[in-house]
């Protein structure tokens, strides 16, 4: 390990390892891959990394070097320049990511070690680029004791998702494959499972009894950031819905696994998969915000919806009747990431009428997945002072004011962190990804229409009937306190 670099206090390092970064001159590489690895091997967990870039753009290992420092300078901030030399020496560029290319960099990395590397190749490539990439990759003969994580989306629909997983098995196993969810990979949501199987309190009441719905809520205030043609060809049921919130969905809804075990949590979640009623136009609110045919690279035509609500129910013994109300889009009023549970209220009231007891609606447990990684509990508390009166309280808790929270890793970190290991507790597998195109067949043949809606606010005005009685948590009417 360099003498730069200070020891994560909590996990012991990675094995050797060379990364093979397909795209490594994109965006995502330049804002979250190369600054990740770069924090990686600051903290000392990737202390013998070695990385192999590549991409279609015409660059050489300086050019390459320079690209890198570029992207640190912008999304790391400061820079140690001893940490900097030793990474920087750790870049190698593989021209035109061919096969003689990519086998000659590897070759030339692992010749250094005396000890064997293991390989991760990670695909930040379009994903009609990334079966070009794995065939690539087998007649490099780089497969073997590889790991490869591909980007979302894992397909469009059901039949293409079969299609690209029955390609992806020709030249690795299964076991090879992470297939990443970013989301999954922020603290907030693995505090998902400490609050729900490690407390007394919250346990108990984790079910339909106690509960009375659950809000998923992404609203992005970006629009599409130069990524027309992707999204013309997705759009947000397929881009977020699919690949992210449903995998949330399933962090919050399992049942408790019989421990920690990537193999347990996975199987965990694929139950709930297999427990979803099948999702169609009724349950569902499609959007567009105004002005989005008018972007450049969008059909004048085009009813890609840039916005998705929807209802859906997990039919097993835990969440029958339950209601899960999922909601993203582009050009919202404000971006957020949160996990609302709203817990059935008392049957009677013994409260004298005005106490404000029921007026601002049922107890919530929010878990907000943003980089702060925030909780709250909200509940009615008496005012102090004479007569009875009612007001809604909250206790929060923040990761940032906690022991330990100089080691939270960055999403993209933690994901590579543990595709190297091999852990796939937050990784999707090819079984979860068809079972969910399966349910959402109906709506993919059958979308209902898209509602405009103005840019910089919550949706069209239906999605107000779709959670009717109920109420969107977002805009919250009281801010987190800081």
């Amino acid at each position: 390990m360099s003498t730069s670099t200070r020891r994560h206090s909590s996990l012991d390092p990675a094995p050797p390892t060379t990364v093979v970064l397909f795209g490594a001159t994109g965006d995502l590489s330049r804002r979250k891959l190369i600054p990740g690895l770069y924090r990686l091997l600051t903290v000392g967990l990737m202390p013998h990394v070695r990385i192999v870039g590549t991409s279609l753009d015409d660059h050489d290992r300086d050019s390459f070097v320079a690209f890198a420092r570029e992207a640190l300078g912008k999304f790391e901030g400061s820079i140690s320049e001893e940490i900097w030399d030793d990474f920087a020496r750790r870049l190698v560029w593989a021209p035109g990511g061919t096969a003689e290319s990519l086998k000659a960099a590897v070759d030339e990395v692992e010749s250094q070690f005396e000890e064997p590397q293991r390989r991760l190749h990670y695909l930040s490539v379009p994903p009609k680029a990334a079966l070009a990439v794995i065939q690539t990759l087998r007649e490099a003969d780089l497969v073997e004791n590889s790991r490869i994580i591909m980007e979302k989306p894992f397909g469009t629909d059901l039949a293409s998702a079969k299609v690209l997983n029955a390609a992806v098995h020709e030249v690795f196993d299964e076991s090879q494959v992470f297939r990443i969810d970013h989301f999954l990979g922020k603290e907030a949501a693995l505090n998902i499972l400490a609050f729900r199987f490690a407390n007394g309190l919250f346990e108990p009441i984790w079910h339909r009894n106690m509960i009375d719905h659950i809000q998923i809520d992404v609203p992005e205030a970006l629009g599409l950031e130069q990524r027309a043609d992707f999204y013309e060809a997705t759009g947000a049921y397929r881009d977020m819905v699919v690949t992210h919130l449903f995998q949330v969905m399933a962090f919050t809804a399992m049942e408790a696994p019989t421990s920690l075990a990537p193999r347990a949590i996975t199987e965990e979640k694929n139950k709930v998969f297999r427990s979803m009623l099948p999702i169609g136009p009724d349950d569902v609110v499609r959007g567009q915000y105004a002005g989005y045919q008018d972007e450049d690279g969008v059909d004048p035509e085009s009813s890609t919806e840039t916005f998705i609500a929807l209802r859906c129910f997990i039919d097993n013994w835990r969440w029958a009747g339950v209601p899960f109300y999922l909601r993203t889009g582009k050009n919202m009023a404000e971006g957020k990431r949160i996990i609302s549970i709203a817990f059935k209220e008392p049957p009677k009231s013994m409260f004298p009428s005005g106490s404000g007891v029921g007026q601002l609606g049922p107890d919530h447990l929010t878990f907000d997945l943003a980089d702060e990684s925030r909780m709250s509990l909200s509940f009615y508390g008496k005012r102090p002072g004479p007569g009875f009166r009612l007001d809604k309280l909250s206790m929060q808790f923040s990761v940032d004011g906690a022991d330990g929270s100089g080691d939270v890793l960055e999403a993209y970190e933690r994901l590579i962190l543990d595709a190297v290991r091999g852990d796939r507790t937050l990784f999707t597998t090819a079984e979860g990804v068809e079972r969910l195109w399966e349910v959402s067949a109906d709506l993919l043949d059958n979308p209902p229409p898209v509602r405009p809606y103005a840019r910089g606010t919550w949706g069209p005005n239906q999605i107000h009937q779709l959670i009717a009685p109920r109420a969107w948590r977002l805009p919250f009417e009281r801010v987190w306190r800081e």
